[in-house]
């Protein structure tokens, strides 16, 4: 995997916007997640220029979020399959088209998740893994990790002062 700008930087969110940020990217990630395999199938859904496509999928690739595999010998021809890496995308996308069919479809939702066992709409939800419950802004905060460096840390001290400033000014005083 080839090296980013971002590999310096301790910010999972950098790290991971260097790799999926551009918008191409997300929407050809949405499309294999579809079962949208080819080229020319990626194409046709996106309507982007080839020569886009065939950097956007050589980024992909190169960042292990795709794996470029031949299916054709004559003439050569190549498919782009999830890695796991590119499968575990699969929450972010949920969480964006949650978001915005929560925030920006006025006409109503255009792609919605449907429980296959029931045929009832999911509504998405982050939950912490090991408590089940869900993640809210109340109740969880993000905190610098122990590889963050100084300037993350620093970042990250900052929100947290804040949110205790916030959470200060709202409670009602003790008696």
């Amino acid at each position: 995997m080839q090296r980013t700008r971002f590999d310096d930087m301790r910010c999972p969110i950098a790290r991971s916007l260097e790799r999926v940020g551009e918008w191409w990217s997300i929407l050809i990630l949405r499309d294999a997640m579809l079962g949208v395999t080819r080229f020319d199938d990626f194409q046709a859904s996106l309507g982007i220029a080839p020569n886009m496509l065939t950097r956007r999928l050589r980024a992909l690739t190169d960042s292990g979020l795709l794996e470029r595999r031949r299916y054709n010998d004559k003439p050569p021809r190549y498919e782009y399959v999830l890695t796991p890496r590119g499968r575990d995308f699969r929450p972010v996308l949920v969480a964006l088209m949650a978001w915005g069919n929560r925030h920006f479809a006025d006409e109503g939702p255009a792609m919605q998740m449907i429980d296959e066992l029931t045929g009832e709409v999911v509504e998405p939800l982050m939950v912490d893994a090991k408590t089940g419950e869900p993640i809210d802004r109340a109740r969880h905060s993000m905190h610098a990790g122990p590889a963050a460096d100084e300037r993350t840390r620093a970042r990250v001290e900052q929100y947290v002062q804040r949110r205790a400033q916030q959470r200060a000014a709202t409670e009602p005083p003790s008696q």
